[in-house]
């Protein structure tokens, strides 16, 4: 599988990715713990069917630290036992607001609140801000068919 477009070797592509890097970078250095942002990240990479985030981010999340069985079991998190109750919290809002197409009203009520008993309001502002990120990212991903498997921790970075 080769991408359509060298997006990452284009003049006006790297214009965009500046901003949308920096937007990251904000949420990045948010208060948002960062094992929750990598969580977030491969759990919309993986609906959203993006192979190349879902292998960076999954790749990110191992080389700082995260267990290869919670890694493994992000896409079935509810059955998983491995993960916190804030961590649940913040899938359940990551899924419904990537699928926002899918569910008529978005991220529920139910699922707000309950991402608001683990989060402060900046925390939360980053939650929906990361969710803005990644999702554009994958979208820019998948519509260049961008291939997966190559990536290496901090390359972009």
């Amino acid at each position: 599988m080769e991408s359509r477009v060298n997006y990452f070797g284009n003049a006006l592509a790297g214009k965009v990715l500046k901003h949308i890097n920096s937007a990251g970078k904000v949420v990045a250095d948010s208060t948002l713990p960062a094992a929750i942002q990598e969580l977030v990240k491969i759990r919309a990479s993986q609906i959203n069917g993006c192979g190349f985030c879902t292998d960076m981010h999954i790749k990110d999340a191992a080389h700082a630290g995260e267990t290869a069985q919670r890694l493994h079991l992000v896409a079935v998190w509810r059955e998983a036992t491995v993960f916190t109750e804030a961590e649940r919290a913040a899938l359940e809002v990551a899924e419904q607001g990537t699928r926002i197409a899918d569910a008529a009203g978005g991220v529920s009520d139910e699922a707000w609140a309950n991402a608001a008993k683990h989060f402060d309001e900046d925390q939360l502002v980053a939650l929906i801000s990361l969710l803005g990120v990644i999702n554009a990212y994958n979208r820019i991903n998948v519509i260049n068919q961008q291939p997966a498997g190559d990536y290496q921790p901090g390359q972009f970075g």
